[in-house]
């Protein structure tokens, strides 16, 4: 099977796109590479409207990228949740955490 690469793209300043397959068999790559496309701003957007698919690694990736990047002084916005993102949210009961952070 072949996986469908993540792509990080910058849209303007402070707003990003994620798109692509985010699962288990992309996700460990992209992530040992995020010192190539971390971002570094205090308020950022990332808009994931072009998710093809998302798997509980992509969740777990997103949730380590929030807190990374919390961590680090910024504040993340989560824009166009795919649903099928929403409901590993809410089966993982960690929906009420991230309700600040989603539009």
């Amino acid at each position: 099977m072949t996986a469908d690469k993540i792509c990080w793209q910058v849209v303007a300043e402070g707003q990003y796109r994620l798109s692509g397959s985010l699962d288990r068999d992309t996700v460990p790559a992209f992530w040992r590479q995020r010192s190539e496309w971390m971002p570094h701003n205090e308020q950022l957007v990332l808009d994931l409207v072009d998710l093809s698919r998302v798997d509980s690694a992509g969740m777990v990736m997103l949730l380590h990228l929030c807190q990374h990047l919390k961590q680090a002084g910024s504040h993340v916005m989560l824009h166009n949740v795919p649903q099928q993102l929403k409901t590993l949210f809410r089966l993982s009961h960690i929906e009420p955490m991230l309700t600040a952070c989603m539009e």
